[in-house]
């Protein structure tokens, strides 16, 4: 009698280990999908935030042709200016990387300043409205592309904050989740100090 009562205890305490086991490892697979199901939700709006930059990206290339028109309409002297700028545009979207149209899209910026630096030298140019309305109109779109661009860059960042954090960094290993690139635009040199001369 007294080994039937050990053996229903100690087949007690092997169900309630067994059951134990199960909860935890229940607990472990809704947490891993609870992290998938974040990661997901991250990766998405990452894209999302990709997607609305290129939207604005897009209007740009398509402003560009527009502004090089009116330019060469005055006859401008300096063409390798306008060809660098269509070179540019060209570049920027063809480029197929996030990192790729950064490093184009600084280049077009460039090509772009420059562009309205030559056109100082040129008053009629200057007074022109329909440069004007193209000068006014860019320059709306590159604040848009700076807001989206600043999106973009947040929900970059809480992906890889997600995707490199411990533990989640298991299933973001585990189900091919990768860093995302940030979408950079600034100049090193516009960090600089300005430097004044007297």
């Amino acid at each position: 009698m007294y080994n039937n009562d050990f053996q229903g205890a100690s087949m007690n305490i092997f169900l309630l280990v067994g059951l134990v086991f199960l909860g935890i490892l229940l607990l472990l697979f809704l947490w891993g999908i609870s992290v998938y199901n974040r990661l997901v939700q991250l990766q998405s709006l990452s894209q999302e935030g990709w997607s609305g930059i290129d939207v604005q990206l897009k209007r740009r290339y398509d402003l560009v042709p527009n502004l090089v028109g009116v330019v060469e309409g005055y006859k401008i002297h300096e063409k390798e200016v306008l060809e660098n700028v269509t070179k540019m545009r060209a570049a920027s979207m063809s480029a197929t990387t996030i990192d790729g149209k950064a490093e184009a899209e600084k280049g077009l910026t460039g090509a772009l300043k420059t562009l309205f630096a030559v056109a100082e030298n040129y008053p009629d140019l200057k007074a022109n409205e329909n440069f004007l309305s193209l000068q006014q109109e860019l320059s709306t779109l590159e604040t848009e592309i700076q807001l989206a661009r600043r999106y973009y860059n947040g929900t970059a960042r809480n992906l890889n904050i997600a995707v490199r954090s411990f533990p989640s960094n298991f299933i973001a290993n585990m189900f091919g989740f990768a860093k995302a690139s940030y979408f950079e635009l600034d100049d090193k040199a516009e960090r600089e100090a300005p430097k004044v001369k007297f």
